[in-house]
């Protein structure tokens, strides 16, 4: 299988130098945790991340939720023990407070479980808690303590993840996905995790080194399903059988942040110290090599150009991407703008998921289905980012059974059909429209708040589809973000800098004991 692609070749002859099948089996059963916390933060919206925005899955919850039970199928003699995993949608920083609660909690049930010979931590890299640099590598750092310095920690990230100095310094391994959009989020934790149980039952205390390039690109430039991150990364799993390298991850960082630890970043995870530098040194000087290849896949203009094209386009439904409110990368998911440019121009057919937008969702529960209702819609969360939109509508369908703060509402407003939530979400797949008895595929216009689209919605679009360049939390015109107090000197911001790669390794290195 291609997520046990390290133990092939010769990382395989490394491992089985130190044990032999006979003497696993017999070995004791190792004791592994896991548990972490997952969020995408950008520094440059107004609204913070509070406690009660995070899923958190406790003990027996994460055990049984379709994330982790692969690692039941798949280490069924290695019990993987649960405390707690937090994620919560991307957005703002986190407030201190509910990190600070969450973090103690883990801890505590950390400590519960101990003694421990593994702590795997299924992460995101993109974290920004108030009043704090580098919250991952506080994460981690706490956990170190509770775990000790014996115990192997195994970290999986994601694609636009930031790596630090403290972060290498006090990992074992790290795998990250190579997908953009993401649909390896399970091999990504499989490489992880057979890294660690591997590592354990063997005994081996893995090199973790680190090359950071200074190049920053938002998702929709660097995604894998085009060039040139998609031949960049492909290299990745043919470099997972280099001698000596249990794995191979590189990661476009995450460009909505202002941390000293912003930028590209190749990690690697093996017991051949030379041959990792060699792959990291290689990969990090090929991406630098093709730092102004970096570009959008799809087409894209300003919104007014976009409208105009959509709304003359022959093939229907054409999808239209409102990037720089995506909540999935970290915008409000609450701006009208779109919704206000939409009506203007008279736009017909349209779907539009969605809104968040509490109030405006509140209001037509109060007045059901089929009444017609004046509404404020939008800036709910951030005013200070936006305005909102006064209109008329007519309330089509309501999310039944629902938890109020989950509620979901389907409006018409002249040619628009937009979907209302109480809470920030994304609207990627057809599921999110059908529970409302909406069928995209039926509209000539779909809008949705992303920026490259999700696998659904893309095939919905056919290669029919367009991305508004829009203001936001997260606008894809990166050279124009607010100005930066700690983000190093970065290529595009500064565009004649000199490179060349070197790579760092972790102090937990075998040679630094």
């Amino acid at each position: 299988m291609q997520r046990r692609s390290f133990l092939k070749a010769g990382s395989m002859a490394v491992l089985a130098t130190v044990a032999t099948r006979s003497s696993l089996a017999a070995a004791k059963v190792p004791r592994i945790a896991y548990g972490g916390i997952s969020i995408e933060s950008s520094t440059y919206g107004h609204i913070r991340a509070r406690y009660d925005e995070f899923t958190i899955l406790r003990g027996k919850e994460a055990d049984d939720n379709a994330r982790f039970l692969p690692l039941k199928k798949h280490y069924p003699d290695v019990p993987f023990m649960p405390t707690l995993v937090a994620t919560a949608v991307p957005g703002g920083p986190i407030a201190r407070e509910a990190y600070d609660k969450i973090k103690a909690e883990f801890l505590d049930r950390l400590k519960a479980l101990m003694p421990l010979d593994g702590l795997y931590l299924p992460m995101h890299g993109a974290m920004f808690v108030d009043g704090m640099q580098d919250a991952e590598a506080d994460w981690y750092e706490a956990a170190r303590k509770v775990v000790g310095p014996s115990c192997l920690m195994s970290a999986s990230y994601d694609l636009h993840g930031n790596i630090s100095k403290r972060i290498i310094d006090a990992l074992d391994c790290l795998s990250a996905y190579r997908t953009a959009p993401h649909i390896d989020r399970e091999e990504t934790m499989l490489r992880a995790t057979d890294m660690l149980v591997n590592c354990i039952q063997r005994k081996i205390r893995p090199t973790l080194m680190w090359a950071t390039i200074p190049v920053l690109m938002p998702g929709e430039r660097s995604s894998t399903g085009w060039e040139p991150a998609k031949h960049l990364w492909a290299q990745l799993p043919e470099l997972n059988r280099t001698p000596g390298v249990l794995d191979v991850s590189m990661l476009v960082g995450y460009v909505w942040a202002d941390e000293p630890r912003g930028g590209a970043s190749v990690v690697v995870t093996g017991t051949n110290p030379a041959n990792e530098a060699k792959v990291a040194k290689n990969l990090a000087q090929q991406y630098w090599d093709a730092r102004r290849q970096f570009a959008f896949g799809d087409e894209v203009c300003d919104l007014d150009t976009c409208l105009a094209k959509a709304m003359k386009a022959p093939k229907h439904p054409i999808v239209l991407a409102d990037s720089g409110d995506n909540p999935t990368g970290g915008g409000n998911g609450d701006q009208a703008t779109v919704l206000e440019a939409l009506l203007k121009a008279g736009a017909k057919d349209v779907v539009f998921g969605g809104i968040a937008d509490r109030p405006a969702t509140e209001a037509c529960y109060k007045a059901g289905v089929g009444a017609t209702i004046p509404l404020t819609i939008g800036a709910t969360l951030d005013p200070y980012a936006s305005k909102p939109v006064q209109v008329k509508a007519t309330v089509k369908a309501l999310l039944a059974n629902v938890d109020p703060a989950k509620r979901e509402a389907a409006v018409q407003i002249d040619g628009v059909t937009l979907i209302l939530s109480a809470y920030r979400r994304p609207y990627h797949e057809i599921v999110d429209f059908t529970k409302l008895g909406i069928d995209p595929h039926n509209a000539k216009i779909v809008v949705v708040k992303s920026g490259y689209l999700e696998p659904q919605i893309k095939q919905l679009a056919n290669g029919n589809n367009i991305m508004a360049l829009t203001d936001g939390a997260i606008p894809q015109d990166i050279v124009h973000l607010p100005k930066n107090k700690f983000r190093p000197p970065t290529f595009p911001f500064v565009d004649d800098l000199t490179f060349t790669p070197s790579v760092y390794t972790s102090v937990r290195a075998p040679h630094h004991a």
